[in-house]
Parts: C-alpha cells; structure tokens; sequence
C-alpha cells in the first residue's frame, strides 16, 4: 500500500515474518546512514538482535525507553537527542522506531525536531501501532495537561507491518488495538464492521490480521490523503477520541489502555447523540456489541464529568470556544459536528 501525499509519498508493506527481510527493505530506502534503532525495555529484547544481525553494513546503534505511556515525554525525548548527539548524529542519519505506538510516537517526534527534522521509519510491533499509530505522519508526546498536545507532522520513510509480531502481545495489547479496527469500520468500512461481526473472536482476528489490517489501514489511507494536516476530513478518525483522551488523561497515562478509552468514548458519545437525534436509534447498542465481543469495556468508573471537560478544553480537536467532535449517521459512514465547548458537557453527563 502507497501513501501518496503533495510533499512525499511511502510505501506500507504488511507481510507476515517481514522482519526476516528487515535488511533489504532498509538498503532499499537508505545507503550510508548511521542508524538508532529506538524501542523499549520490552520490545528490542524481543526482535532488537534480529534487526541489528540484518543491518551490519551500517553503523548501528541502540536506545531502549522504559515501556508505557510514561516514555512518551519531552524528558525522554531530550534523553534521545542527547544519546543522538553523543552518537554524533547529523542530518544524514536515520532512526528507526521499533515497537508500538509510544515508541511510534516518541522516536518519529525526536526524528522530525532533532537538527530540525532527520530520516525515520516505522516498525510498529503492536495492534494499534499497525492499524492507527504508525501512517499518517502524526508525531507526539504528552504533556501534564493532555495526551498528544507537544508533535509535528512529519512522515515517515517507509513503514514495515509484520502481523507476526502480535503473537508475542499481551491481550490487553491485541483487544486495544482491536478498538482502532472498531473505529475504522464504524465511521468508513461497514463492511471493515461486517468482518468483525463474522469473526468469532480475538483467535480468529489474530489469524486474518493481514486482510483486517489491510481494511483498516485503507481507511486511515484515504482519509490521510485527502487531509494530512488533521484540518477536515482526518478528524473522522477521532470518533471516540474525545472522550477517550480525556479518560486517559484523568485516570493518569498508562492506567487505563488507549484503546480501552477509546472504546468507551465511541459508546459515550453515541449515547449522548442518539438522546439528542444526531445519530440513529440503536446505533449504540451495535458498538456496544462489538465491544463486549472483543473485550473491551463499555463504561468507565469512576466518572467525572467535571474533570473530563477540564482535559477537554486541552484537546487538539478544540478551536476557540468550539469543538469538532465525529458522531456516526450509520455504521460505515461519519461526520463532523462543530458544537460549542460549553455544549460538550452534556456529551459527559454519566449514562442512562
């Protein structure tokens, strides 16, 4: 799959023991680079050595973050431009990002600000990285005010999906990238929503990953394409997002899962706009449904309104005293409702 984009265009190649090949889809997308492979404490034990002994015809080196949300800060990031620095990094080099989407996320951002913007790549390890985290081109850390609030946009080389590395997941791991895939097919792919319903479960997904992945990424695909700098049509991949973030960032980063948030946030926001005639009856019970099928959580305790709009007028989406938020006309098609900030918090009072 191409990424076609004005200012550059990459490829996504999704292969089941594609990390086998690391080698080669490197050489064929850089000669003469220095390179740090960047992961966490979980991750490069796992897949770091088979990496390294396929790139011995560069100079390689290696920065290994704490797993969990927590890495994913401007105090990492200055750790990683200093080990660039020390390493004697220059606009020549390259990074490549090894595992999900915290690493994703941290080692595209200290790529695309250090020495104002160097090489990277993509090789996310993790469901949600596949699916979501690793195209597109978003960069991001935390800060103490919301999730994502400190990134650029900047694209990656090249992005390589080996599907077998979700074997070694936790299932947390797998269900919350599961939530993602949720998303892609309520708001673009009903039929991305028909496959989920005929799936009988996390097994099952696992064994067609590499077609499901495929649909969900098309999805992110077109939407990027259409708008990659997240100022139309690419807020349709926030639905549930809104509340999600807020959730995350009030239970604290790494308390609950990203995709667990985003699961109750696509049953909140439905909820609320079913009550008020914007999407249609029953729409929530379908994403109930699938929620519950995959393992993922509906609600969320304990609930506070007040705290969750605080984080709320923090988030990204938000434009002076408005709101984007994505609602669903059906399962397979979304759209973009501005309303005021202040209107939001009926979207949060606790449910039925």
């Amino acid at each position: 799959m191409e990424i076609v984009l004005p200012e550059k265009s990459y490829e996504i190649i999704v292969k089941r023991h594609g990390l086998e090949s690391v080698g080669d889809w490197i050489a064929s997308l850089w000669k003469n680079k220095k390179i740090a492979i960047i992961s966490d404490e979980h991750v490069f034990p796992i897949y770091g050595e088979k990496i390294l002994q396929q790139l011995k015809n560069y100079e390689v080196c290696h920065y290994a973050v704490p797993a969990g949300e927590n890495s994913k800060s401007l105090d990492m990031a200055n750790k990683l431009y200093e080990f660039l620095a020390d390493e004697q990094f220059t606009r020549s080099d390259a990074v490549i990002a090894l595992g999900g989407g915290v690493v994703g996320d941290l080692a595209s951002f200290v790529a695309s600000t250090y020495m104002r913007g160097i090489a990277f790549v993509q090789i996310p390890t993790s469901l949600l990285a596949q699916v979501d985290s690793s195209i597109g081109g978003k960069t991001a850390v935390n800060s103490s005010k919301a999730k994502n609030m400190i990134g650029t946009f900047a694209q990656p080389d090249g992005v390589l999906i080996d599907p077998e590395t979700l074997t070694t997941l936790p299932e947390l791991r797998v269900r919350e990238g599961i939530a993602e895939i949720i998303k892609c097919g309520a708001i673009s792919d009903a039929s991305l929503w028909k496959d989920l319903e005929e799936l009988t479960g996390i097994q099952d997904l696992l064994v067609h990953s590499e077609a499901i992945i495929l649909k969900a990424l098309n999805v992110k695909k077109t939407v990027v394409e259409e708008d990659e700098f997240d100022n139309g049509s690419r807020l349709l991949l926030n639905f549930g997002h809104t509340i999600g973030h807020a959730i995350e960032n009030t239970a604290g980063y790494g308390e609950i899962s990203h995709g667990e948030a985003v699961a109750i946030g696509m049953v909140k926001i439905s909820e609320t706009a079913e009550e008020k005639n914007l999407s249609p009856t029953g729409i929530t019970d379908q994403i109930i449904a699938m929620n519950r099928k995959y393992q993922l959580p509906v609600a969320y305790q304990p609930w506070d309104a007040e705290k969750f709009y605080t984080a709320i007028t923090h988030d990204k989406k938000a434009r002076g005293d408005s709101l984007n938020i994505v609602l669903l006309k059906e399962i397979g098609k979304a759209y973009i409702q501005k309303i005021k900030l202040t209107e939001f918090k009926e979207y949060l009072i606790e449910g039925k």
